[in-house]
């Protein structure tokens, strides 16, 4: 529960945070006969997401931006006798999709891994499964220094376990094997990966993660925690810059067919803003692309950091990020209740741990704060989340002229008073709401039990508060895939296809603002995109169906059948992709 002092802060900003939560709407364009150049989107289900035209028959889009949205009549005479036409045969057209939390330059990296994910993201259910697909992709891959896979998850093998090096052994003893479960909080190496790391039954856990343990209770047996990950960063066989840089150009074209104009790269290296910039300087993106830094326990952010509101060539850096705990599906994020049944090598009681020292959590605050830099911090449990709060509570009421929005990443296991806390500072939940279907059975069987696990991403409980909250999918945790997202927010339908906390379920609209309007608002872009408004970017995308008329259980199977970034279509169902 939260501190006296501390929610006598947050009552105290209640005024403040009103006060900033208005927004200039945007100009609608003026003047008649725009004519060559300008196109009108016509015969189409027209969702704009803007309250004060919710509902249109044309759009007309000049230059990449929007021109005019309204009637077939007034929208084409705005647009000119010389505005070519679309017609769009009854589908539906959107706001393009924005992704509020992912990892753009480790979807790259990890297009690059063998795919070790469970269905529907992959083949593997079994251990002898992840086994032959390692299998596969070395034969594919001779020259490669090391075998990698991508996507395990423990939570839905058959084992129930993490694979150990002895299972990865089993692949090769010559060559380093690593794996890395889905949620990228854990990693397994068999024991040449384990020699090349250093890692020997005298080697102490790291301050804010585990080397886990064979029954003796000191050889390491593979698995990998939280920041003992960093041990095999620094050895990992890293792919070269033109590999790097054609994987940024692959994983471009996949977003592009879910729909989504604006990603974000939300755990940033040095070098994976290097080669952002790069492509950005070379004019290889299409998608506007927001990179947040990483910042470890105890770093400070140096003097020549600095972050943009505008793209430059698509590409901009918007602010830092922290890691304040792990993940709950793996049963490392740092919950205010024991888990239900605690991992291996764990007594009863356990609840997960922090990452980051109060100490340098505040410190990056205050130093973000008073240069204007925009935070966003993974965390996934409540205690966690007590973390977040205790420590920027302070710095918000020093600052509290200052339009922030600072964003709690994922939320999965925020309480009442937390949102209501997160109300009143003006701070953005961005709650990962994919994951009721991906592993609602696992957090109501063997991670929160059946009360906490309903409350998971609670939607509805923010939106009573009045709170602009967003969803994500965080690839490559799970596949950028919106609809889906859309259709888990609406339904909360677990892979067994029980309902897990009806009340929390958000309603068509709710879901598709989190993804557009509240989308932008998180990235200060409210002005610019978000919804179908005059004077905004033409980022759109066309649906087969309506998400707002289309019978919710049946929401996941709406295609997406084209999607356009500033007027120009970037995918297309029926075309061949030359992107």
């Amino acid at each position: 529960m939260p501190s006296r002092a501390r929610t006598g802060l947050w009552r105290s900003l209640v005024v403040a945070g009103a006060l900033l939560a208005g927004c200039a709407a945007p100009q609608a364009l003026s003047g008649e006969g725009a004519g060559e150049g300008a196109t009108v989107f016509l015969n189409a289900r027209i969702i704009t997401v803007d309250e004060t035209r919710p509902e249109a028959e044309a759009v007309a889009v000049k230059d990449g931006r929007i021109l005019a949205v309204g009637t077939r009549e007034e929208v084409t005479r705005m647009a000119g006798a010389g505005a070519a036409l679309r017609d769009l045969g009854g589908a539906t057209l959107a706001p393009g999709f924005i992704d509020t939390h992912g990892h753009f330059a480790l979807m790259a990296q990890a297009a690059g891994m063998a795919n070790i994910q469970p269905p529907p993201a992959g083949p593997v259910r079994t251990i002898p499964e992840l086994q032959a697909e390692l299998e596969i992709w070395s034969g594919r891959h001779p020259d490669a220094a090391w075998i990698t896979g991508w996507g395990y998850d423990d939570s839905l093998l058959a084992e129930q376990r993490h694979p150990t090096r002895q299972d990865l052994d089993a692949v090769s003893t010559e060559k380093p094997v690593m794996l890395m479960h889905t949620s990228a909080h854990f990693a397994v190496c068999n024991t040449r990966c384990l020699e090349i790391l250093g890692l020997t039954a005298e080697t102490p856990d790291p301050s804010g993660g585990v080397i886990r343990r064979e029954p003796d209770g000191r050889t390491p047996n593979g698995v990998l925690e939280e920041s003992a990950l960093y041990l095999l960063y620094q050895h990992l066989s890293q792919p070269g810059e033109s590999q790097r840089i054609a994987g940024i150009l692959e994983t471009q074209t996949l977003y592009a067919r879910y729909g989504i104009t604006t990603v974000q790269e939300g755990a940033a290296r040095p070098q994976n803003i290097q080669d952002l910039k790069k492509v950005a300087g070379q004019g290889g993106l299409y998608l506007d692309v927001v990179a947040y830094q990483l910042f470890p326990d105890g770093a400070m952010i140096a003097e020549d950091f600095t972050v943009s509101k505008t793209y430059e060539n698509r590409f901009r850096v918007g602010g830092i990020k922290l890691l304040l705990d792990g993940s709950l599906q793996g049963k490392t994020g740092w919950i205010t209740k024991p888990y239900v049944s605690p991992p291996a090598g764990q007594a009863e009681g356990y609840s997960g741990y922090r990452i980051h020292t109060d100490e340098s959590v505040a410190a990056l605050f205050e130093a973000a704060y008073s240069r204007d830099i925009q935070i966003i911090a993974h965390a996934n449990g409540d205690r966690a989340i007590d973390q977040y709060l205790d420590m920027i509570a302070p710095v918000i009421a020093a600052h509290p002229e200052q339009d922030a929005r600072p964003v709690i990443i994922h939320a999965q296991a925020a309480r009442q008073d937390q949102l209501e806390e997160m109300a009143a500072g003006n701070i953005i939940p961005s709650f990962f709401a994919a994951h009721p279907f991906y592993w609602g059975d696992w957090h109501r069987d063997a991670v929160l039990g059946p009360e906490r696990a309903a409350f998971i991403s609670p939607l509805a409980a923010a939106k009573a508060l009045g709170i602009p909250y967003t969803v994500h999918n965080d690839p490559p945790v799970v596949p950028p895939d919106v609809i889906r997202l859309l259709w888990v927010a609406v339904n909360r339908e677990t892979r067994s296809g029980e309902i897990l906390g009806p009340d929390q379920r958000a309603g068509p609209m709710d879901a598709l603002r989190a993804v557009t309007l509240n989308a932008a608002r998180q990235y200060f872009e409210e002005d610019e995109k978000g919804s179908i408004t005059p004077g905004k970017k033409a980022d759109f995308v066309v649906l087969s169906d309506n998400p707002l008329t289309i019978d919710p259980a049946s929401m996941r199977d709406i295609r997406i059948l084209e999607t356009i970034k500033e007027g120009v279509t970037i995918y297309s169902a029926e075309l061949p992709e030359d992107k």
